[in-house]
């Protein structure tokens, strides 16, 4: 029984049967409402995979450099890591994909707010070049149908993190919709927009059709809203971490035995060659990339990887997890800030620098502030004063931490910085490391072969695009890291 279906089964009344389950702590009945009603979904099948993605169980690996640092960045080095079970796209997010997203942005705020709209748009003026004639790319590659199945470029950092929020919320909003709990609203318009966050606050009523049961209140005739405690919402897609992303495209899976890594790995393939060496398939080119200089495609009747730029998703085999282009066809932003060096404090659990944490805006009655025009919730960063008392973290902006902060610094027993003075990274005198900068990885259409190596990276501003960067989604796996059902002891 697939989990859809057990969530079907859930929300027409599958934990009101005559049989209650019992608490194991005090012995009362659960999903009963003669003893409180406390209700708990104790048939949870496990998270069912959100649409475009590919499970990725994970698993400990070297993340870092695999060859010589031919560029001497020291950005890179080897580090024992371990990554949680995620998802990710199976390909990078496509043009039609994107164009879907900017057709809901124009009918939902493109009357009142054209700004969100256009903030949207890629940028299609990154394919020109001074000394090349790229017009046909500007005019046509985001929205001629040849194109549909390429992926995406001309996106900054942050308008693939907007695609990814706004992706979350459509998932989840057709989840209700496919159970029965809401209609499907074609008028959504400015802040009355289905927003998950908003709904789990009951900040956002849509048109119910059919509510859950109320265990707590069987004499509510209306029912109640999904919770989070129900396991029906999918979590958020968001970018990957640049962790996780290496440890996808590696693709180790396919190279282990038991625990044993028999064979590492140069690319998201087999081998350190760049061409197929499948009897079938010898000789073929393995990704999209630039084999040397005035060479982007190779010679006619015989093109090495058949793409003068870009290529269609899914035209070159996939890695061991089952993932298309992590080598090649474009660079893909991942969620962290860039740093050059990788130090002693960093985690070696899924690790990750870029933590910003926020807080529910509240009004002045102590509840969650109504959203905003947009219909998202409001939030505000955390306080230092709020937080006196914690171990784990004290502030909201982490992303400089133990590397470009104060303490780090060679100014770190000052009171304070002498004036002009920056702590440590100095953007545009001798750097163009910043707080804003963000990694990409994975090499492109116009890239030598080494950049297609999972542990090399580059960084480039959050709101700057280029035409041979995109990106794809990832989703943390909630519970158990196999797919498989957990043991429970009876």
């Amino acid at each position: 029984m697939n989990t859809r279906t057990v969530l079907t089964l859930f929300v027409i009344g599958i934990l009101f049967s005559c049989s209650k389950p019992k608490s194991s702590t005090t012995g009362w009945d659960v999903n009963n409402h003669k003893n409180g009603g406390f209700q708990a979904n104790l048939d949870y099948q496990g998270q069912e995979t959100g649409p475009g993605l590919v499970f990725i169980e994970g698993g400990t690996f070297t993340m870092g450099r695999l060859e010589d640092d031919v560029m001497y960045d020291w950005n890179n080095q080897p580090r024992r890591v371990t990554v949680s079970s995620f998802y990710m796209d199976e390909t990078e997010v496509t043009n039609v994909d994107y164009l879907e997203y900017l057709h809901w942005l124009k009918r939902v705020f493109g009357e009142t707010y054209p700004e969100v709209y256009e903030t949207a748009l890629p940028d299609t003026l990154v394919w020109r070049s001074e000394l090349a004639y790229n017009e046909p790319y500007v005019q046509q590659y985001l929205r001629h149908p040849a194109y549909h199945f390429y992926p995406v470029v001309g996106v900054s950092w942050m308008q693939a993190n907007d695609y990814c929020k706004w992706r979350s919320d459509r998932v989840n909003e057709q989840i209700l919709v496919d159970l029965g709990i809401q209609e499907l609203r074609k008028d959504q318009y400015d802040y009355d927009n289905f927003n998950t966050e908003a709904y789990l606050y009951g900040l956002y009523y849509g048109e119910p059709r059919r509510n859950l049961d109320d265990v707590a209140d069987p004499d509510n005739k209306e029912g109640r809203i999904v919770r989070m405690e129900d396991g029906i919402f999918l979590p958020k897609y968001r970018l990957p971490t640049e962790a996780e992303w290496e440890y996808a495209s590696l693709g180790l899976i396919g190279n282990t035995e038991f625990e044993r890594v028999y064979e590492s790995k140069v690319y998201p393939w087999s081998g350190r060659s760049v061409r197929n060496a499948d009897e079938k398939f010898k000789g073929q080119i393995l990704a999209n990339f630039k084999r040397g200089k005035g060479d982007q495609m190779g010679v006619a009747s015989s093109l090495n990887d058949n793409a003068d730029i870009t290529a269609p998703v899914k035209s070159y085999p996939p890695n061991d997890f089952g993932l298309y282009d992590m080598a090649g066809n474009v660079n893909e932003w991942v969620m962290d800030v860039y740093r050059s060096l990788t130090t002693e404090d960093a985690d070696d659990f899924r690790a990750f620098r870029g933590n910003y944490y926020e807080t529910y805006v509240e009004d002045e009655w102590g509840y969650v502030a109504e959203v905003d025009s947009l219909g998202r919730m409001q939030k505000r960063p955390v306080t230092l004063e709020e937080n006196l008392d914690r171990r784990n973290y004290k502030k909201a902006d982490n992303v400089n931490i133990v590397d470009g902060d104060l303490q780090s610094s060679i100014y770190y027993e000052s009171e304070g910085l002498p004036e002009g003075q920056d702590p440590m990274y100095e953007y545009g005198k001798s750097t163009l490391i910043k707080n804003g900068a963000r990694v990409y990885k994975g090499g492109s259409w116009k890239d030598r072969a080494y950049w297609m190596i999972p542990g090399n990276k580059r960084f480039l501003d959050e709101n700057l695009a280029t035409d041979d960067i995109g990106f794809r989604c990832a989703m943390h796996r909630v519970g158990t890291p196999t797919l498989s059902t957990p043991h429970r002891n009876e």
